[in-house]
């Protein structure tokens, strides 16, 4: 599994690719973790960028419902967007929906928590500006 981040305004995008499962699932914890200790630092909240992943197991949802729970004590937010069908499956069968909010975009979960980062997205230095 791959994982970056960039920050647009008070959001973190984070970009995941590959498969999230007991291989790499500490990965994640590990790559999450800077996001999720610093609430001072002025970020409200993450969406994970979906889009490259191609498999989740109950692992790597277990990693994901650790993370909700913690943004949700520091008041930030975890949305997750651009499901790939095997992985919307698995979000549908585990009603993993009622645990964090599933976007069909990036750009729609911005656009639903954060104007000033929809606009850094949609600016010349982000992905849909480019």
């Amino acid at each position: 599994m791959e994982f970056t981040s960039r920050r647009y305004a008070d959001f973190v995008v984070a970009v995941l690719v590959g498969r999230v499962n007991h291989t790499n699932s500490p990965g994640l914890t590990e790559a999450l973790a800077p996001l999720l200790e610093a609430p001072e630092d002025g970020v409200r909240g993450i969406v994970l960028d979906f889009a490259g992943v191609e498999y989740i197991s109950s692992v790597g949802l277990r990693v994901l419902m650790i993370a909700s729970r913690q943004a949700r004590a520091q008041e930030r937010t975890i949305a997750v967007a651009a499901l790939q069908p095997v992985v919307g499956e698995i979000f549908e069968i585990s009603r993993f929906k009622h645990i964090v909010d599933v976007f069909p975009t990036v750009r729609a979960a911005l656009g639903q928590y954060s104007r000033p980062a929809l606009a850094a997205y949609d600016g010349p230095g982000g992905p849909a500006g480019s």
